[in-house]
């Protein structure tokens, strides 16, 4: 695997070096200064219907999740950017799709695709990563096989996407000790160009591996120049899909329907206030055996509310509230008689068709900060304070759907305070920071709380001042996160609730995770290269993270008297989520691109490695290492950039731990055309050599002792055609 990573990175080094291509600009270093409301219109700049203008790529673009105006380039941090343009030419129909290539990024999904987790680094599920739309945490969780906390947004609304990799998110919330990724929904200015006060768009896209149909309809206005809306619907219809062998994914199909509302008022020209909704209404059938057992209903909301206010020099004063309330409702009802394991005695149950289960999780958040820019003794300050409320309020009940026998009911509350510096002089930069979180479990059973103080700090320095390595850029960073243990990690309890009997044991002794990460970067960034109006961006890190007191599920033996595992109606085990004394992974990773005239060539590569470690001692491997990735992606532009073509390249190398999975390559061909100003179609091909392959999450915890384990196979070779349609007045 090694030399083929290596082969591979220096052939698509060769391409990234050698090959020119497009629109490209040297990053403004006044953008660290800019207010929430330039770096939304900056965003705003690149649309469908405004396509970006020469000179920006995406390491250069200013990101939205940044609380001090940086670019990816810029940040002292593991950053990625995905603007509206990339996720066009992606055509994304999952979250899977909109994170292509995105090193150590990886999405576990069931076989439907539409219900993720985004695993950073090796660390996923129970908040881990912070998953925000809109400044809206998303925290739906339901104990089962695959994916354990999951979120929902249509890519067809998504407007951009912030991936922060490491604990060095401590500004952005209690938990992420993973990283955090940022939606960002699309505003009325994406659609309305200057002069316009009305427009609209209709999008029609098909895909011919499991004969599925997008369609998507947008409208905005503008009252005046200081108020403007937004409506978007999306309805998605697809067939179980075939994988690379030719084979039908039973239980593949989905249709959805989503949408978006937003408002944008501007009360002064230093303000600025967002309302938005985004929600998504999905129905399926869960199938065993070929046969249909249960019918599923699942409705996600998200209201936001967001306000930026400025004083007059942006600089003492650049306030940021926002509020936010998710719910996710599902419902399952058992379309045939089932026979289930009681979640108290153990013993047989039948469950008559019609028996209803339901999951219920609301998530209300508050986040507040502001940034006061200064200077003292010619050191320039970025000085960030503020804090943060995120409660969960879980109910579950009901019989039929098996997972509800032991996804707990409750409540959580975890809070946070912050305060962050960042000091900037001549060849020297440094951040340092400091973040008190504390937590509070509630449920019939009992409470629990715990709370933290978790210190960053940050150097970077240029050393050179010559043209070719003035852009060069070195940092250190050593950072801390802390997240408390979830609902269902202290809670679970009851019995397995069909095929083998086994009880679930709570623990609400569990300690927090403490996740330690030391990360040494280089950033670099040069124009004018080989031809004038040319860039090259660098990005690359290694890190070690260390996180203490680890949580996981583990097996128990009834056979040890030490274990607190009963004996009992089934098999002699129990499961139960412990502690161990640290997860310890460690990885490179690294995001380029040359841009000029006629197009573009990137490189991403990711390797990760990872196990945990016992109080014991016991050193065992740790099943959520994604795979090893190397992705290579090149775009040429023709007929006065009206036509761009080009393709990727992706090589997965399996994780060392997984004996199952195998390596793997993709090939992806897309071509976009800009027929007239108003109209577009896009052209892709995914899979294009029809590989069998499978995501080695997928494999690795989709079954649970002593249930087998198995594989979801990928959607083989998918061909997607689009049209886009713009009207506006």
């Amino acid at each position: 695997m090694a030399k083929g990573i290596a082969a591979l990175l220096a052939g698509a080094a060769a391409i990234a070096l050698l090959t020119p291509s497009a629109h490209a600009q040297s990053a403004n270093a006044q953008q660290a200064a800019q207010t929430a409301t330039d770096q939304q219109q900056a965003e705003q700049a690149q649309t469908p219907e405004q396509p970006a203008a020469a000179g920006a790529t995406l390491l250069d673009q200013i990101l939205v999740v940044s609380r001090t105006g940086e670019t990816a380039i810029d940040s002292l941090a593991s950053v990625s950017h995905i603007d509206q343009e990339q996720l066009q030419r992606r055509m994304a129909t999952t979250p899977n799709d909109m994170l292509l290539g995105v090193p150590g990024v990886a999405v576990q999904a069931d076989a439907r695709r539409v219900s993720s987790s985004i695993n950073i680094r090796g660390l996923q599920d129970f908040g881990r990563v912070a998953v925000i739309v809109d400044g809206a945490r998303q925290n739906f969780q339901r104990s089962d096989h695959g994916p354990q906390s999951t979120f929902y947004i249509d890519p067809e609304l998504i407007k951009s996407v912030d991936v922060i990799r490491g604990p060095v998110a401590n500004t952005y919330g209690s938990g992420a000790i993973g990283g955090v990724v940022l939606f960002e929904t699309k505003d009325a200015d994406d659609y309305l160009r200057d002069g316009e006060t009305w427009a609209a768009s209709a999008t029609g896209r098909y895909e011919s591996n499991g004969e599925g149909w997008t369609t998507s309809a947008a409208g905005a206005y503008r009252f005046n120049e200081n108020w403007d809306v937004l409506g978007n619907i999306v309805y998605r219809d697809y067939d179980d899909y075939k994988d690379g062998g030719g084979d039908t994914v039973d239980s593949t199909g989905f249709d959805v329907l989503s949408g978006l509302l937003k408002t944008t008022i501007r009360p002064s020209e230093n303000s600025e206030l967002k309302l938005g909704w985004n929600g998504t209404s999905d129905d399926w059938n869960e199938v065993s055996s070929g046969t249909p057992v249960n019918d599923v209903d699942l409705e996600a909301n998200t209201f936001t509310a967001r306000y930026n206010i400025t004083d007059e020099d942006k600089s003492w004063l650049d306030l940021h509230v926002n509020a936010s309330y998710n719910k996710t409702n599902m419902e399952m009802t058992s379309l045939v008689p089932q026979n289930r394991f009681d979640p108290v005695t153990g013993l047989p149950i039948g469950l008559p068709a019609g028996s209803m289960s339901t999951f219920d999780v609301g998530t209300s958040g508050i986040d507040i900060w502001n940034t006061s820019r200064f200077e003292t003794a010619g050191i320039a300050h970025e000085l960030t304070y503020g804090g943060d409320w995120v409660g969960d309020h879980v109910e579950t009940g009901g019989a039929a759907g098996g997972a509800s026998f032991y996804t707990p009911s409750g409540k959580r509350n975890v809070s946070g305070a912050y305060i962050q510096d960042k000091l900037s002089w001549d060849w020297l930069e440094i951040i340092t920071g400091l973040r008190y979180d504390s937590y509070k479990l509630e449920s019939d059973v009992g409470e629990t709380s715990g709370d933290r103080l978790s210190p960053r700090i940050t150097v970077g320095v240029s050393p050179f001042e010559t043209a070719s390595l003035a852009g060069l850029q070195f940092y250190g960073t050593y950072a801390e996160g802390y997240r408390s243990p979830s609902l269902s990690e202290t809670l679970i309890s009851g019995n397995h609730p069909a095929g083998v009997s086994f009880p679930f044991l709570p623990n609400p002794d569990l300690k927090p995770e403490t996740g330690k990460t030391v990360e040494f970067g280089v950033n670099y960034k040069r124009d004018d290269i080989l031809e004038a109006g040319d860039a090259f961006r660098f990005k690359a890190a290694y890190f070690n993270n260390d996180v203490e007191d680890y949580i996981a599920d583990v097996t128990l033996s009834a056979f040890d008297p030490t274990s607190g595992c009963p004996f009992g109606p089934g098999i002699p085990i129990c499961v139960q989520y412990q502690n161990f004394a640290q997860a310890k992974i460690n990885g490179f990773e690294m995001e380029a691109v040359y841009d000029a005239g006629w197009g573009y060539a990137g490189l991403s590569a990711s390797i990760i490695d990872g196990h945990t470690i016992s109080y014991d001692g016991e050193r065992a491997e740790l099943l959520t290492i994604p795979s090893s990735q190397v992705t290579a992606q090149l775009g040429l532009r023709f007929l006065e950039d009206k036509l761009t073509v080009g393709g990727e390249v992706q090589y997965n190398g399996k994780p060392k731990g997984n004996p199952i999975a195998d390596d793997y390559t993709l090939v992806n061909v897309f071509a976009s055309y800009q027929a007239s100003d108003n109209f577009k179609i896009d052209f892709r091909a995914d899979n294009l050599f029809d590989v069998k392959y499978a995501n080695p999450l997928n494999i690795t915890t989709s079954g649970q002792p002593p249930e087998p384990v198995f594989a979801v196979y990928e959607p083989g070779v998918t061909l997607k055609l689009a049209a886009i349609m713009r009207f506006g007045g």
